[in-house]
C-alpha cells in the first residue's frame, strides 16, 4: 500500500511561517500557531511542505489502510487560511453559527483572515474537535 506523501518532519515551523509572503496572512498564521499550541498543549510540527500540525493519532480503516495524522492544524494557503478540523463539522453547528465569515470542506475550515471570525469560538471549535479525534482514536 502506498505511503502518504504528507508526513511529519523536523522542519522549522517558524521558518515556514516567516516565509509567508503576505504580511497579514503571516501575522494570522503566527496567531493561529499560538492559539493551537494553547488549545492542544502540543508543540507544532511541520507535516509535508505546508501544514502545521498539532498532536497526532493513529487511524485504521475497515479496508485495512492505516496511518498517523495530526489532531488539528492549519496551512496559510494563498487564498485562505485553512484550519483542519479533523472531526468534520456535523457536531459543531452551534459553534459554526457564531464563528463569523468562513467556508468549509469535509474537514477544512477556510478563513480569509482571522479578523473575520470570533477567536473564542474558533478556539472552542479546535478544542472540541481535537479532543473528539483523540478520544475516538485511542
Amino acid at each position: 500500500m502506498a505511503e502518504l506523501k504528507t508526513q511529519p518532519h523536523e522542519g522549522s515551523v517558524e521558518a515556514f511561517l516567516n516565509g509567508v509572503e503576505e504580511d497579514g496572512k503571516r501575522e494570522d498564521a503566527f496567531a493561529l500557531l499560538k492559539l493551537m499550541e494553547e488549545v492542544t498543549g502540543e508543540a507544532a510540527t511541520m507535516w509535508g511542505d505546508s501544514i502545521v500540525g498539532f498532536g497526532s493519532y493513529h487511524y485504521r480503516y475497515a479496508s485495512g489502510r492505516e496511518g498517523d495524522w495530526f489532531l488539528t492544524g492549519f496551512s496559510p494557503r494563498k487564498r485562505n487560511l485553512t484550519v483542519y478540523i479533523m472531526a468534520g463539522f456535523d457536531e459543531y453547528e452551534a459553534l459554526l453559527e457564531k464563528l463569523g465569515k468562513f467556508k468549509t470542506g469535509k474537514s477544512c475550515l477556510y478563513v480569509k483572515r482571522l479578523a473575520d471570525v470570533d477567536l473564542d469560538v474558533l478556539r472552542e471549535l479546535v478544542r472540541q474537535s481535537a479532543e473528539h479525534v483523540a478520544a475516538t482514536n485511542e
